[in-house]
């Protein structure tokens, strides 16, 4: 059990599951905050709560955006080398989640910051939407360790921990 937290643009899209925030996730890397961002085509933007690892897939459809989400992060840390065993254990533990509203201003200003970021580098990589979560996530994340750190070594160093 899990919560993305997310933005009204994206709630005005979405349909449900509507629910408190999960205090105690089940998962390893916790809750998520989304917002949909208006490209064309447009897509939702992901960013995790405790690593700030971001993830960008497509937006449409709207109502099984949730459905969606886990498949997509599985084939994201595939990417990022994460070990198979973590990877598979995240992936069951996100069998069930919901939507809630935002509740951390941090990571609201982490995402806007990536959205800005990633619109202008979009052009490298065109419509590639993992390659831009990719590069998104080797670019210095402020609020992780006094800004030394991106979200892949945050990601890493928090599997790493729960490997042990």
């Amino acid at each position: 059990m899990f919560t993305i937290h997310a933005t009204k643009k994206l709630l005005t899209r979405v349909k449900g599951p509507f629910a408190p925030a999960v205090e105690n996730p089940t998962t390893s890397l916790g809750n998520w905050y989304a917002t949909a961002v208006f490209w064309r085509p447009q897509v939702a933007l992901f960013v995790n709560e405790r690593s700030l690892l971001p993830l960008l897939i497509p937006l449409a459809p709207a109502a099984t955006l949730l459905e969606r989400f886990p498949e997509n992060l599985r084939d994201m840390l595939d990417k990022l080398g994460v070990n198979p065993a973590f990877i598979a254990a995240e992936r069951w533990a996100m069998n069930d989640g919901t939507y809630a509203r935002t509740a951390n201003r941090q990571v609201l200003g982490v995402m806007n910051r990536f959205e800005f970021e990633l619109e202008h580098v979009r052009e490298r990589y065109g419509n590639d939407l993992m390659q831009l979560s990719l590069w998104q996530s080797d670019t210095l994340a402020g609020p992780l360790r006094g800004g030394t750190r991106t979200p892949r070594e945050e990601l890493l160093e928090l599997v790493e921990q729960k490997s042990m």
